[in-house]
């Protein structure tokens, strides 16, 4: 990945924002978090921007509430006070935000609908989660629905709304469906993309204001590149 791809101040794309929270689109690319990489992660670059911003001389204060993988794109929320953090980290946790993703699989599968029951094991030594149809040893039951939302050429839209958050929940139970993601090498599909990224987008997010309790629904665009514009 290289690290043009990596977001900067001037590319950040902000969705929403007020004084306790910020939500970001996160470009394919961007670690949410620092890794062993040592790359840039997105919260310092956010970080950044608000210290630009408000022209502030100290400290920017910004808490991590949630994560995606690094060669997925969309929805990322950030907690601007430490009073709004706790709150939507608990929100998250207890599954009350909900949320939406879109993916681009190669093959249509059977159903044009359906909710899928997997247990995935992970294998940390390989960072990859192998869906069975059956408990085994040391798996969590991993719940997810989608539904076909659009026909391309070569490949297939899915929407799909999580019931648990596994790690490489969707990556895997689509795979165990014979409909891995555009450029997922890692879970079946047979070419990567040529910046690194899969087409899997968190697109839309819908969660009670940690402060205001207010419903707030958030969308996002995804990456601009001719599948996914075929897809808007």
């Amino acid at each position: 990945m290289s690290n043009k791809q990596h977001s900067t101040i001037e590319n950040l794309q902000v969705l929403y924002e007020d004084n306790h929270l910020i939500v970001i689109n996160k470009r394919p690319g961007d670690i949410v978090q620092g890794d062993k990489t040592g790359d840039q992660p997105l919260s310092e670059t956010v970080k950044a921007f608000l210290k630009k911003k408000y022209q502030k001389p100290g400290n920017v204060y910004l808490g991590v509430v949630h994560r995606l993988d690094r060669p997925t794109s969309g929805i990322v929320v950030f907690a601007k006070t430490s009073k709004a953090l706790p709150r939507l980290n608990k929100m998250f946790a207890e599954k009350e935000a909900k949320k939406t993703y879109w993916a681009i699989v190669k093959n249509k599968p059977k159903n044009n609908e359906k909710r899928l029951v997997h247990w995935l094991k992970r294998n940390t030594k390989q960072n990859k989660s192998y869906a069975h149809q059956k408990e085994v040893n040391d798996s969590k039951k991993a719940i997810l629905t989608y539904q076909l939302l659009k026909s391309l050429q070569n490949y297939f839209l899915l929407e799909i709304d999580l019931e648990t958050g596994r790690h490489h929940q969707i990556r895997s139970q689509l795979t165990a469906i014979g409909c891995p993601i555009k450029g997922d090498l890692k879970y079946g599909f047979n070419r990567s993309n040529a910046d690194g990224s899969i087409h899997l987008h968190a697109r839309k997010l819908l969660f009670m204001h940690p402060v205001k309790k207010e419903q707030m629904e958030i969308v996002a665009p995804p990456p601009n590149d001719p599948i996914w514009n075929a897809c808007l």
